[in-house]
């Protein structure tokens, strides 16, 4: 697992990157914390820099949607999904569970067992 941030650090509606070598983003929804591969699968933009409303993003770069729970485009151009990862809040730290160790911001990010 993957220390994303803290949950006073992400506001309800707003989003942040985890670089690596597969960026992520991370997203706070009225309904919880989603993370998704930050990257859209249509034109390679940031979903992290999107427009989110309720548990959808939408890609800055040329509107396509995508559904944060599944990682399922909604809407055209995108026809591909996006991979999910699993979140878990603990202590007030949200956590996500990646594949391979990420930096978030300027910091390395914190693994856990």
């Amino acid at each position: 697992m993957i220390r994303a941030c803290a949950v006073a650090d992400l506001p309800e509606g707003e989003s942040l990157r985890i670089d690596g070598p597969t960026p992520i983003a991370v997203f706070h929804t009225a309904t919880g914390f989603y993370a998704i591969d930050d990257t859209c699968t249509h034109q390679d933009a940031s979903l992290a820099d999107g427009w989110l409303e309720g548990c959808f993003v939408e890609c800055p770069l040329h509107a396509a949607q995508f559904d944060l729970r599944t990682g399922v485009p909604t809407c055209l151009p995108a026809k591909s999904p996006v991979r999910t990862y699993a979140v878990v809040v603990t202590d007030g730290v949200v956590l996500v569970d990646a594949p391979v160790p990420a930096v978030v911001g300027e910091g390395s990010a914190q693994l856990t067992a």
